[in-house]
């Protein structure tokens, strides 16, 4: 069973980690990890679950959920301090056994974790040619495309 303060919970919390959390995916699932800076390096890492009604009925969902929690937390060990994981589960989950879904658990943590930290040095900082984590070729590129305007096309 998962740890309680273990569990990510709040729904700005799933939220904020699938929107900019790296993201690593398998057959049977996919995993948003978003690791957190300073005073948050300190807290336990937390994990939150998404099994849609693609998955299957209540029943077989609820398996599927049970099984993720209990592998989750054999591979507490690969999430770093303070990061927020949310594992999503595939339509093809529904019919996995346990040991495909923790196999496909614990080398999609590792495919984040590794993703994760392979955009900065040890000390946190942006590698070279990085500037704040974003490619220096597409700093430059426009946001915005000439003579577009965003509301309805009238200009202001």
């Amino acid at each position: 069973m998962l740890p309680t303060a273990h569990r990510l919970r709040r729904s700005v919390d799933f939220e904020r980690t699938v929107r900019r959390g790296t993201r690593a995916g398998r057959p049977t699932l996919v995993v948003h990890l978003l690791t957190t800076s300073g005073e948050a390096g300190n807290e336990p890492p937390q994990v939150g679950f998404v099994v849609s009604k693609a998955v299957g009925n209540a029943v077989r969902r609820n398996l599927v959920k049970r099984r993720l929690r209990a592998s989750a937390a054999g591979h507490l060990g690969q999430v770093p301090s303070g990061a927020c994981v949310v594992v999503r589960a595939l339509a093809p989950s529904a019919t996995a056994s346990y040991q495909d879904l923790d196999t496909d658990l614990g080398s999609s943590l590792a495919r984040a974790v590794k993703k994760a930290v392979r955009g900065t040095r040890d000390g946190g900082q942006p590698l070279a040619g990085t500037e704040h984590g974003v490619d220096a070729g597409s700093a430059r590129r426009p946001t915005t495309t000439p003579g577009y305007t965003s509301n309805g096309g009238t200009a202001a």
